[in-house]
C-alpha cells in the first residue's frame, strides 16, 4: 500500500546552498491547507518523526489535487542531515523544485 503523502514542497528558498524555508501544503486530515512556509528546523523534526513529504505543485482549480513529483528524504551524512530528493546526496537538494 502507498504511503500518504503528509505534505507537499512547491518551491524553496536556500541560503549559503542549505535549504533556509520552504513553501508547502500540509495534509489536515482528508484535505491539504493553503500553503504554508515551514524553516528548516521544522521540516527536519516532521522528517524525523517519520512524515512522508514530496515535490510538486497543486493544479489550478482543483483544490486539493496535486501533480506530484519526486519522495523527499531525510539523509544522513557523517556529522548532519541534509533533506533532499536523491538518497545518496551530500547536500541539501530539491531538484526540479522553484525558489521564492
Amino acid at each position: 500500500m502507498a504511503k500518504t503523502i503528509d505534505g507537499v514542497i512547491e518551491s524553496v528558498r536556500l541560503k549559503n546552498g542549505q535549504i533556509s524555508a520552504v513553501r508547502m501544503f500540509e495534509r489536515r486530515g482528508t484535505a491539504f491547507s493553503d500553503w504554508l512556509v515551514l524553516d528548516r528546523k521544522t521540516l527536519l523534526e516532521r522528517l524525523q518523526k517519520g512524515k512522508y513529504f514530496v515535490t510538486g505543485s497543486r493544479e489550478e482549480l482543483l483544490a486539493g489535487t496535486f501533480k506530484v513529483n519526486t519522495p523527499v528524504f531525510l539523509v544522513k551524512g557523517q556529522d548532519r542531515e541534509f533533506i533532499a530528493t536523491r538518497e545518496n546526496a551530500e547536500s541539501d537538494l530539491l531538484e526540479n523544485v522553484p525558489f521564492f
